[in-house]
């Protein structure tokens, strides 16, 4: 194993969803912004923008949203944003009347500039102490968080990031075997899967059994199952939602 801190930081990661009640300064915020805009961006293009959530009724909406109550607690909220807005606006200031910012391409480009941003501005804040969770569930209904943060065509809501200092430290989450995330110069899938993955089964099972908060008895390929036949209501409107937006229209 390689000794070095930031790798072993990042292979210690544990999501914090409780946080104390003291303010992140200022100051962090604005550093960790910076950290978000220092990440590779596709083309220097700087598709993504970041909204700070601090209105607490926008929180609480956006908790309900999420289905995670400490959404609306202790904690500093961000949301990532995939955004073609700016450079569209850029354009007609330019004169450009061309416009394909909207497209298949143009936006996974936004959204991979948003999603890298996220991972950055963890492992940064996490090197100040500070603890974090990423939100996927704000796309619960995306359409709500939208009108909730007045976003203008050709934007998008990627992911919320919730930072601030810990009021736990829970147990490490097992990661799947390596031989089922890594492949060599072509997709290698260990055959039958789920067979193999008894003994990963069996270290989930015991961290959820022994877990802090939340207890329950699970398994990776259980949660597998289930998602296969889970399909949010809000979550099947995502493709007209991002239409609504402006994107993949072409």
């Amino acid at each position: 194993m390689v000794e070095n801190a930031t790798v072993a930081r990042q292979l210690a990661h544990r999501t914090i969803r409780a946080f104390k009640n003291q303010p992140v300064a200022p100051e962090m915020i604005s550093e960790l912004i910076a950290v978000a805009q220092h990440t590779a961006t596709s083309n220097f293009q700087q598709a993504f923008s970041v909204i700070s959530v601090t209105d607490l009724a926008k929180k609480q909406q956006i908790a309900a949203i999420s289905k995670q109550p400490y959404v609306a607690d202790n904690g500093h909220l961000f949301v990532f944003i995939a955004d073609q807005h700016r450079n569209q606006q850029i354009g007609a200031e330019m004169g450009t009347t061309a416009n394909h910012l909207g497209g298949a391409d143009r936006f996974l480009q936004a959204w991979s500039d948003a999603s890298l941003a996220v991972q950055n501005t963890v492992v940064a804040a996490e090197s100040l102490g500070l603890g974090a969770v990423i939100l996927g569930s704000i796309l619960n209904d995306a359409q709500q968080l939208i009108d909730i943060l007045e976003l203008p065509q050709l934007t998008f809501p990627v992911l919320g990031l919730a930072i601030g200092w810990p009021d736990q430290a829970p147990q490490l989450k097992p990661r799947l075997p390596e031989r089922f995330v890594h492949f060599e110069n072509t997709y290698q899938l260990p055959m039958p899967v789920k067979p193999q993955l008894a003994d990963y089964d069996a270290r989930v099972h015991e961290y959820y059994d022994l877990r802090d908060a939340n207890r329950r008895v699970d398994t990776f390929t259980n949660q597998v199952q289930q998602r296969l036949s889970l399909q949010p209501e809000k979550r099947a409107e995502l493709l007209q939602v991002l239409q609504r937006q402006g994107f993949l229209l072409e």
